[in-house]
């Protein structure tokens, strides 16, 4: 059998965007994202993520566990001497070969290098770059994508006082400036995507470089090619993820809790204030039929919020459900509950609308982010509703993870069919 590894270079210091690694897209972890393309390969036998920072290894376990690939994603711990900002990927890419080898006692024949910040980056793609070497013979092969643009360059002198008769201007890199001719008369050039890299072991041991012998191109979609290397990146990968992702939403077999925001995720986060001062809020029949459902089926439940009002409290008593309000900190608040409840955050789906829920989305495997939702919220969910807060979201995101009819298997009774109702606070 083939032995096909897949080594993800995660470095904790990041000069262009701090912590990127473990920056969010899609409401993952860029190496989570890595880890998924890798793991969803029919080829891959293995995957390491060789970084020297504790956080970044967690995240990428945890998504190995959470994808149930546990057992083929492994951590190994990059020597200070090539975690610098001037180590080579190939040098840690040569490291984690060598640990896997020694560790599980068989010789790679086949190494990839993917890197996590390329977001967009799918396991067909990484089928591909790796059955290039693995089957069609090639040494090497690197993701690209059609390239057709007119490359420039700054000529020698431009922009400072050069001498008389100096070219200050550009030329032109692939192409003659005093030509231009049409696209499809141009030849076919092609843009390295930086997202995946594969070798043959042995000759790559040999030369230390990524590229040698014959090197396969394997085209990707245009579409997705994005390096993130400043903010601007990022951003634009969070904008992106919506339209690019697959539409995914979690089962029963991905969540053990559901932790869920108040205001503008349980209503529409509009409040009606009477001539005394005292608050009413409009909740919806719905979201009390799938609070109820998910009760029966054994998740976790919490309501989660940083207002302290008593309908909050009034809600959370109609529905039975425990609830912590008037919290400054919420994810500090929902990182000690699951400390005591016993729930692995990467199990956790916490839904929420406003910027003040980002710090718990960045917490839990399942952020999800109800149609109405602030944009940055929805660009940092890995799941969006369809329905706005207070008009389903909750029932929605209840049949996501028990159907459409809120019945799982171990559920002998029918499904629930008179709503749970909710009063104003009083």
């Amino acid at each position: 059998m083939t032995t096909v590894l897949a080594v993800i270079p995660a470095r904790g210091g990041s000069k262009g965007v701090p912590g990127k690694n473990l920056a969010a897209v899609g409401g993952l972890p860029l190496v989570a994202r890595a880890v998924r393309a890798c793991t969803g390969s029919s080829l891959v036998t293995g995957v390491v993520v060789s970084t020297d920072d504790p956080a970044i290894a967690d995240a990428a376990l945890a998504a190995g566990a959470a994808l149930g690939a546990a057992g083929r994603v492994h951590h190994v711990e990059r020597p200070a001497g090539i975690a610098g900002d001037t180590a080579t990927s190939e040098s840690a890419v040569l490291h984690a070969m060598d640990a896997y080898e020694a560790e599980h006692g068989r010789t790679v024949d086949v190494v990839l290098l993917v890197q996590c910040t390329s977001p967009f980056l799918t396991a067909d793609d990484i089928d591909r770059v790796a059955s290039a070497v693995a089957k069609d013979g090639a040494d090497t092969a690197v993701t690209v994508a059609p390239f057709h643009a007119f490359v420039w360059r700054r000529s020698p002198g431009a922009g400072t006082a050069a001498p008389a008769g100096a070219d200050e201007g550009g030329h032109g890199v692939n192409h003659d400036k005093s030509h231009r001719p049409r696209r499809q008369d141009r030849p076919e050039d092609f843009l390295e995507t930086g997202a995946a890299y594969a070798m043959e072991a042995h000759g790559f041991r040999v030369h230390g470089h990524r590229f040698f012998g014959r090197t396969a191109l394997v085209e990707t979609d245009p579409a997705r090619v994005l390096e993130i290397d400043d903010p601007h990146d990022l951003a634009r990968a969070r904008a992106l993820a919506p339209l690019l992702d697959p539409a995914a939403v979690p089962t029963r077999t991905d969540v053990d809790a559901v932790v869920l925001d108040f205001d503008g995720t349980q209503t529409d986060d509009r409040v009606l204030v009477d001539s005394d001062g005292r608050e009413l809020v409009a909740v919806h029949r719905g979201d009390g039929l799938g609070i109820a459902a998910l009760r029966r089926a054994g998740l976790k439940l919490l309501i989660l919020s940083t207002e302290r009002n008593p309908v909050v409290a009034a809600r959370a008593r109609k529905l039975n459900l425990p609830v912590l309000h008037g919290i400054d900190r919420k994810d500090a608040a929902l990182k000690r509950w699951c400390d005591e409840n016993a729930v692995a955050p990467e199990r956790v789906l916490y839904a929420g609308n406003d910027v003040n829920d980002l710090p718990c989305f960045g917490m839990v495997g399942w952020p999800v982010a109800v149609a109405s939702a602030h944009d940055s919220v929805r660009a940092a969910a890995r799941a969006v509703t369809t329905s706005p807060g207070g008009a389903g979201a909750i029932r929605e995101i209840a049949a996501w993870l028990l159907g459409p009819t809120l019945s799982t298997p171990a559920l002998s009774t029918p499904a629930l069919s008179t709503p749970a109702l909710s009063t104003p606070a009083q």
